[in-house]
C-alpha cells in the first residue's frame, strides 16, 4: 500500500536515474509526463528489460526521439488527446 494509483493494472516499474537523466538533459520531461501512464510505463518497462547495454541504449534512444517527434508512440502513429485549458 501507499503506492500512488495509476489505474494501471500491471505492475508499474520505476524509473532509472539512467532513463530520468537522459529525458532531463534532452529537455523531454515535459513531454514523458504528458504520456498517458501506461506509455510512461510501456518505455520504461520496455527500456529496462533488455539484457544487452546496447538493447537498452537502442531502446532509450527511441523513446527519446518519439518523445521529440510527439506523434508517435512504440513506432505507431500517436496523437495526444487535446486538454482543457
Amino acid at each position: 500500500m501507499g503506492k500512488k494509483s495509476t489505474g494501471l493494472k500491471r505492475p508499474r516499474y520505476p524509473m532509472p536515474e539512467f532513463v530520468r537523466t537522459a529525458l532531463e538533459e534532452r529537455h523531454l520531461m515535459g513531454s514523458y509526463l504528458q504520456r498517458p501512464a501506461y506509455q510512461q510505463n510501456d518505455y520504461i518497462g520496455w527500456i529496462t528489460r533488455a539484457k544487452m547495454a546496447a538493447t537498452r541504449q537502442k531502446r532509450l534512444d527511441q523513446t527519446l526521439d518519439e518523445l521529440f517527434r510527439g506523434d508517435v508512440y512504440m513506432k505507431m502513429s500517436y496523437r495526444p488527446k487535446s486538454r482543457q485549458k
